[in-house]
């Protein structure tokens, strides 16, 4: 296959983060909902950083010659490339940043600097303010032969200045020059955790000023036996991509004790980026290179805020302007089950299906406390990958395990970022007596998978859930996806053969009715493309539908490309990174692919083969490498023709979306769907308002 057909990961993804800057500098959308995307393109772009590109890093430490199998860039080619891509986005994020605050202007809350916006009486009151309330926290540092440099801390921010001799000092003429060559560092740290970001100026309503902003306004007092001869603001990024790796593990210490080494660890990885804001000099940007072991390439330049979480605060000022904000959506309790009846009844008479954030959690949460308290229910099994931190699941399973039931619970400590949240709900787990795995060596666990094992008058029966996300009640309502709750018994078997092996830490390799991966998902999904190319070539009407995160998996891409080549119509709707290109003459001429970013993160992950009773299934799974080899996922076929047909009807809708929705075209890139003379349909609303 020529690459022409293949996008990098890495640059694929970027273009899905500028989908998201798009909605923030989308004037149609509310205010306050732009300075969310801003806010989430910025720690999107933090966590690319962090995990991407410090992967990159890691594969060319064990070698410069490792390549990416879609497009044969080195990982240094890649590398160069994002960093390219990332500063032409940083001005971008900068032309929407002057943009939203023009806009925080015209909605009352004013973000001001020292130098042109503060008269003589605010300057009275922030002067007091840092002597009495900031001067005393803060702990500055001077660089020097004899001061080492100090640590600086992941994504927080410093004020940096380069010091000379006062001109009042004995030695200060002859010393000039020797100063010049031995340049002194001061840094000042300015992310105080006590005090608020924003710090607001009195007899103002809503006036504020950053705190990274006045400790650097007021850095000469702090260095005030120097002379200030530049200052600015600076920010780093670290490597964030840790792995358990064998020489972590140790007879002595349990998996558990292995993450939270890890976790510990990842706060002291290498620098990877620098940001720093006004005009450095470049023999400061050498000297700060040097200090932190980076190159050049590294450093980026911004004209806004480094840090752009403060818009959280803001749009708490501004929580009362309704119209600033979406329409409140209370997620509904589906009309087809009755909230005053037993859920695993209803669940046994035929198959219930969630769809959040349009449908509430509370059904599953429902079957979740039934179980705990129902005399037939002998045991609950589950996976837990990311939980709220106030989480009704795991309450769920604690009154379980203190009604006496037998609570198994595989919880991933290897969730990226949750490891801290995971790991103190795995103690309080064991703490109540439930029996808790933390994953399978070298296989993180990602499936969405809860068995309730019931014993009536010595028969054996099951209740199963599957879903496309995580149990977490609070993303349930912002994320879209799907909860399967069946009573059929050759998945509940199946799904018991599952936990089975993950206890004995091995995995299943063979199943009717799910796709189970590593060893079983993959393989099928090639049989029913296989299916559908044969169709092609016979000349009868073959299709393959499929919605999720990412498309990576180059084994998957290269059958669709084969199928597109046979005939086969393949539409895709993936909302981030996408190494697949559609549109290519002679190669994926009948392949379109779609992307959707607006209210809810769309996080839903559906396969479909055929257009003729065709076979539907939900999954844990994208089609990317790691989820097809690397991790324990699950997909489940709907039986239930209702269901079924109102999924097909759900990803129809998603593919009529010409509001949020990007086609992406045969040179990779995305464009907006023109409504042309068609009504305009935004998918999300539809749902919410159906």
């Amino acid at each position: 296959m020529e690459h022409t057909c293949f996008d990098n990961r890495e640059l694929s993804w970027l273009k899905f983060n500028v989908r998201v800057l798009e909605e923030a500098e989308d004037e149609t959308n509310p205010f306050c909902e732009r300075l969310s995307f801003a806010s989430i393109f910025q720690s999107n772009l933090d966590e690319f950083f962090g995990v991407r590109v410090g992967s990159l890093y890691d594969q060319m430490l064990v070698s410069k010659d490792i390549r990416d199998n879609k497009t044969n860039m080195t990982c240094q080619e890649q590398i160069f490339a994002c960093f390219d891509q990332v500063k032409l986005l940083t001005q971008r994020k900068d032309s929407a940043y002057a943009a939203l605050n023009k806009g925080m202007r015209e909605h009352g809350v004013e973000i001001v600097t020292y130098h042109d916006q503060i008269d003589a009486k605010d300057a009275q009151f922030l002067d007091a303010y840092f002597e009495h309330e900031i001067r005393p926290l803060l702990a500055p540092q001077v660089v020097g032969k004899k001061q080492p440099f100090p640590f600086l801390k992941n994504k927080a921010i410093y004020a940096v200045v380069i010091l000379g001799s006062k001109k009042n000092s004995k030695n200060d003429r002859k010393n000039d020059k020797k100063n010049d060559k031995n340049v002194k560092l001061g840094i000042v740290p300015c992310t105080l955790d006590v005090l608020p970001r924003l710090a607001r100026i009195p007899d103002h309503p809503n006036r504020y000023i950053l705190m990274e902003e006045l400790i650097l306004h007021y850095v000469s007092r702090i260095f005030s036996h120097f002379e200030i001869k530049s200052k600015s603001l600076i920010r780093i990024l670290r490597n964030a991509d840790i792995d358990p790796d064998e020489e972590m593990y140790d007879d002595d210490m349990d998996f558990r004790q292995v993450m939270e080494q890890l976790v510990s660890r990842r706060r002291r990885l290498c620098p990877i980026k620098l940001e720093y804001t006004r005009v450095m000099d470049e023999s400061v940007i050498d000297l700060l290179c040097k200090y932190l072991h980076l190159k050049k390439r590294h450093v980026f330049h911004s004209a806004s805020p480094l840090d752009l979480s403060f818009f959280s605060t803001i749009r708490d000022i501004l929580r009362n302007e309704k119209d600033l904000f979406y329409e409140k959506y209370t997620p509904q309790f589906p009309a087809d089950i009755d909230p005053e009846r037993s859920m695993m009844e209803q669940i046994e008479e035929k198959d219930r299906f969630l769809f959040f954030p349009y449908e509430s959690i509370d059904p599953f949460l429902a079957l979740l406390r039934e179980a705990a308290d129902d005399p037939d229910v002998v045991s609950v099994k589950m996976t837990l990958y990311r939980v709220a931190n106030d989480s009704k699941v795991v309450e769920a399973l604690l009154r379980a395990a203190e009604n006496g039931k037998d609570i198994s619970v595989l919880v991933e400590l290897r969730a990226r970022f949750d490891e801290e949240n995971n790991i103190s709900w795995s103690r309080r787990l064991e703490e109540a007596g439930c029996s808790v795995l933390y994953g399978l060596d070298r296989l993180k666990v990602h499936s969405k998978l809860c068995l309730i094992t019931k014993k009536t008058g010595g028969h054996i029966s099951y209740i199963t859930q599957i879903g496309t996300g995580n149990y977490n009640e609070k993303t349930s309502r912002l994320y879209t996806d799907f909860s399967l709750m069946t009573a059929h018994q050759g998945i509940g078997t199946e799904a018991s053969r599952i936990f089975t092996r993950m206890y004995l830490g091995e995995v299943v390799e063979q199943a009717d009715y799910l796709l189970v991966a590593p060893k079983y998902l993959r393989k099928p999904i090639l049989e029913k493309m296989d299916r559908q190319i044969a169709r092609a070539k016979a000349g009868v009407s073959a299709y393959i539908g499929a919605k999720m995160n990412s498309l990576t998996d180059k084994v998957l891409i290269e059958k669709m490309i084969e199928a597109s080549q046979a005939g086969v119509r393949i539409e895709l709707i993936v909302r981030g990174a996408c190494c697949l290109i559609a549109g290519v003459p002679g190669k994926t001429d009948n392949i379109s692919i779609r992307s959707i970013v607006g209210r809810y993160l769309e996080h839903s992950r559906i396969y479909i083969f055929g257009d003729e009773e065709p076979e539907v299934y939900i999954a844990s799974a994208d089609f990317m490498t790691r989820n097809t080899t690397y991790r324990v996922e699950v997909a489940a076929p709907l039986l239930d023709p209702e269901i079924r047909d109102r999924v097909l009807r759900i990803f129809r809708v998603l593919m009529e979306d010409n509001v949020k929705a990007r086609i992406q075209r045969a040179d990779g890139s995305y464009t907006r769907v023109q409504p042309g003379s068609a009504e305009p349909l935004l998918a999300q609303n539809f749902f919410m308002i159906n």
